[in-house]
């Protein structure tokens, strides 16, 4: 009898790649449902970052929190404070950083912003449990931790290693 392997090992692209491309397609979701706002993708998931971290979060905290460079970052956050939903004010403690704070413009933009997010996370849930969510849930940070860890354990020993 031959045996059939699992599910996952059937999909086109690997099990990580198709995360990936889901994960693009539903931040494309997103940008589509907030573009009424005139929100980009870069500017949206910065306030979502934002929102995250907490206002008063520094620029680099931001950055490193987005996996973004400095500089994009930086062109963003001055296009959020000409669209008056941000302002940026120079740390009292740290006078080189900067820290990043809603106006009250700001906030209802990220009101409406999560609203539309929890509608289409509604949507894109659509026929799958609250188990079968945990279940992916667990399985992702069991694969992110797994992933730091090679990383880490790569980056102790001067190289990565290709398994």
């Amino acid at each position: 009898m031959i045996k059939q392997p699992p599910f996952y090992e059937t999909l086109d692209l690997t099990l990580c790649g198709n995360m990936g491309r889901v994960h693009r397609l539903c931040r494309e979701v997103v940008t589509i449902a907030v573009e009424p706002l005139g929100l980009t993708q870069c500017r949206w998931r910065t306030l979502v970052h934002i929102n995250v971290l907490k206002e008063g979060t520094t620029q680099l905290e931001l950055a490193h929190s987005l996996a973004i460079e400095m500089p994009s970052l930086t062109r963003t956050l001055k296009q959020l404070e000409e669209s008056l939903l941000i302002v940026r004010k120079v740390d009292q403690k740290d006078k080189r950083s900067k820290r990043i704070y809603f106006t009250a413009q700001g906030r209802n933009v990220l009101i409406t912003l999560q609203e539309k997010i929890a509608n289409i996370k509604d949507q894109l849930y659509n026929g799958l449990n609250h188990e079968q969510l945990d279940m992916m849930a667990y399985g992702l940070v069991k694969i992110e931790e797994n992933a730091k860890t090679y990383i880490k354990q790569s980056t102790n020993h001067g190289n990565i290693h290709d398994t």
